[in-house]
């Protein structure tokens, strides 16, 4: 079990907010400009120094998005450089990356392990053809299995799956075989979202508009139980609502932060940041973010 020092230590979020193409449920701030990738890390090492002394010293960094997995390499070994000379990191931290399969090859992958990343947050959301296209992701399941695979050769010994269920069409068996698919690999952990259908997006445009319907609570109450109780058949605790992990120690200790007021600073356009009962939040926008940040 982790500390309460750990626990109330603050964690950074740093929210990379490029994308290749929009999936369909999406509601997080993303932008498909990828050339403004120099200009984006040029005002993100900015902001670290303007906040960094308000908040230490951290144990976690968890690098959301957007699409992380998007930079490379070098890109992702200059932000944790920084944060390293601009906050005082614990000597064990977590740190984590969301990644898109599609992304991820054995070179990139033993790149990001040897820079420091110890924990990888994989998006397969399904492990079923139609579900992914039904969603607008943009791998494949081969991909997804090529993926996990990789990262396990890469060195990575904490690996996360991110699963969707209550897609319309999807059934309870499908949502078990994913389940099944995804367990087969061992990860340490698992989160199972719940699809939510907000209205902007282009699946919620197209459920308002009457083309299809989401689950009713009954069968959402089914999908949610199904999970826990295969999870927890298959050895894994149920920690927070959405996530399981095998073991304490594989409990995501970022995420944790949030569920406990812990203090955490957001970094990059749309992140939220939490400390001494107050909250703010950056632009949800990239072009007001830099001229914010170069603002001062």
């Amino acid at each position: 079990m982790n500390s309460i020092n750990s626990v109330k230590n603050p964690g950074l979020y740093i929210h990379i907010p490029f994308c290749v193409s929009k999936c369909f449920y999406c509601d997080f701030y993303s932008t498909t400009s990828i050339s403004a990738v120099s200009d984006f890390l040029d005002a993100l090492f900015k902001e670290m120094e303007m906040y960094c002394h308000q908040f230490n010293p951290i144990d976690t960094v968890y690098i959301g998005g957007g699409t992380p997995s998007l930079l490379n390499p070098e890109q992702l070994e200059k932000i944790l450089t920084r944060v390293r000379t601009n906050f005082n990191l614990i000597e064990t931290p977590e740190i984590t990356i969301e990644t898109n399969p599609a992304d991820l090859n054995r070179s990139f992958l033993e790149s990001i392990f040897k820079i420091g990343i110890n924990r990888i947050n994989i998006g397969v959301q399904s492990f079923d053809e139609k579900v992914l296209d039904f969603l607008g992701r943009r791998h494949s399941v081969k991909e997804a299995i090529s993926a996990i695979e990789a990262s396990r050769k890469a060195g990575f010994k904490n690996i996360g799956l991110d699963l969707i269920y209550g897609v319309p069409g999807q059934g309870i068996g499908v949502w078990l075989n994913t389940l099944k698919q995804g367990v087969a690999f061992s990860p340490e952990h698992l989160s199972c979202y719940q699809l939510t259908l907000e209205g902007k997006t282009p699946l919620g445009v197209r459920c308002q508009a009457g083309e299809f319907s989401i689950p009713g609570d009954e069968l959402q109450y089914e999908f949610f139980m199904k999970t826990s109780g295969f999870l927890e058949d298959a050895g894994y605790i149920h920690y927070e609502v959405s996530n399981f992990a095998r073991g304490k120690e594989h409990t995501s200790r970022h995420n944790q932060k949030y569920w406990n007021h812990s203090p955490y600073l957001g970094l990059g356009p749309s992140a939220h940041s939490f400390q001494s009962n107050q909250r703010w939040w950056n632009h949800r926008s990239l072009e007001q973010y830099l001229s914010a940040i170069n603002e001062g």
